[in-house]
């Protein structure tokens, strides 16, 4: 019996009993949409937090206080607060002459650019009958706009001759636009302030959401100006250090590190200061998603395994209804190498046509949002999801395929 004949009787069994293969079939196809489905909302969501990261900069080190009590940090004030927002304990605060000691390419030979900042929380906004509460207000310098990845969209940034006639200029984010001047083009026009009036000189181009944080509802002008209006001139919440490239970032924190610790007098390790570094966050964060994606796809993979297990139930139950037809077809002559090639062909058909659904499935579920994350389909996810498929349809299906094989063509006649 050639390989087309046993593929002849296994289709003619498999349809003989239609619910049962169409029942063994769908706990394949589960098994098999779950590993793909799963894996792509892992690396969706891997994805989503490499970009959120980017968007930070990927060169980028965040120098902010260490301390413990009171406010600070950045946005840790109020509009028109003056200052810092109760007492804090760390041995020196962060000041305008770190950020400047931090430009000394002599000592600081990694480091592209330094942008000291301070933020000011819920500065209330208006312009004409509108108002909004712009969640963080940001005085720097205009190297921040390219070390936080933060491009304008519309009219321009502002620059260094701002910031020394402390100009107050500002540049908004789309929410903030949104809120404020709605159709209206905003560029040149005077937005309030606290009372204080800023004229809008650009759109920061569209960021999106990070997390429960809107990146857009945020507006930027020059250091002195926020200090001069909103924040006083007291400490800085944080300084941004640009390296001068992505392979230079731990080189550049080993230079801030240096810096910081002759100036605050460091020499037990214990800073008064902390780095974020951008890419050792997001090699962190890549290693955790990664390990992420792979749980999720091992928990999926335990519904394959029950798959199986239900196909091994379905062929033990075909195998002892057709015993009498195994019996009648190993009396005419028909070789134990058949009747195996038959189950085992059969249990293979069923994980395979299960794999093919399963597959159509998850591609489909991949084009719809899973809890706010877009799936990215993994192709060899779903290789390897198909593989095994087929694999635990030989390897579940071999114990009865032997059975019905080892049978004696008059114990199976006798059967009843």
């Amino acid at each position: 019996m050639n390989q087309l004949e046993i593929l002849r009787f296994a289709l003619r069994g498999l349809l003989a009993n239609k619910m049962r293969s169409a029942l063994t079939t769908l706990g394949i196809l589960i098994g098999v949409a779950a590993v793909i489905l799963l894996v792509a909302v892992g690396e969706g969501s891997s994805q989503s937090i490499q970009k959120n990261i980017q968007r930070l900069g990927a060169n980028t080190l965040t120098i902010s206080p260490s301390f413990s009590g009171g406010g600070g940090g950045f946005g840790g004030r109020a509009a028109g607060g003056g200052g810092n927002t109760g007492p804090r304990t760390q041995a020196r605060q962060l000041s305008l002459a770190d950020a400047k000691a931090l430009t000394d390419r002599t000592l600081a030979p990694s480091v592209r650019s330094v942008s000291p900042v301070v933020g000011v929380n819920s500065a209330a906004a208006a312009y004409g009958a509108a108002s909004h509460t712009i969640a963080q207000f940001v005085g720097t310098y205009p190297s921040y706009f390219e070390a936080m990845n933060k491009p304008v969209a519309k009219g321009t940034y502002f620059f260094n001759d701002d910031v020394l006639a402390a100009r107050k200029v500002v540049v908004l984010g789309q929410t903030v636009v949104e809120e404020l001047f709605g159709t209206v083009d905003p560029i040149g026009r005077q937005v309030s302030v606290s009372g204080v009036p800023f004229t809008v000189v650009g759109v920061l181009k569209e960021s999106g959401s990070t997390g429960m944080q809107d990146a857009d509802d945020v507006a930027v002008a020059p250091l002195p100006a926020v200090q001069q209006s909103l924040s006083g001139f007291g400490s800085l919440d944080s300084i941004v250090v640009q390296a001068t490239g992505a392979g230079a970032t731990t080189a550049a924190q080993s230079e801030v590190t240096a810096v910081l610790d002759q100036r605050h007098g460091i020499t037990d390790g214990n800073a008064d200061y902390r780095i974020l570094n951008q890419a050792a966050l997001q090699e962190t964060v890549s290693e955790a998603t990664g390990t992420f994606t792979v749980l999720l796809g091992a928990v999926a993979a335990i519904s394959l395994l029950v798959g199986g297990i239900g196909i091994t139930n379905i062929m033990l139950v075909t195998v002892t209804e057709r015993t009498r037809e195994i019996g009648i077809r190993k009396a005419i002559g028909a070789p134990r190498s058949a009747i195996l090639g038959q189950f085992l062909m059969e249990a293979t058909l069923l994980s395979l046509v299960g794999g093919l659904l399963g597959v159509l499935v998850a591609f489909v579920g991949t084009r719809f949002t899973v809890a706010g994350i877009e799936p990215v389909l993994v192709p060899p996810s779903v290789a390897l999801a198909l593989g095994v498929s087929v694999g635990i349809g030989l390897f579940f299906g071999s114990y009865p395929a032997n059975r019905a094989a080892k049978l004696r063509p008059i114990q199976a006649l006798r059967h009843e």
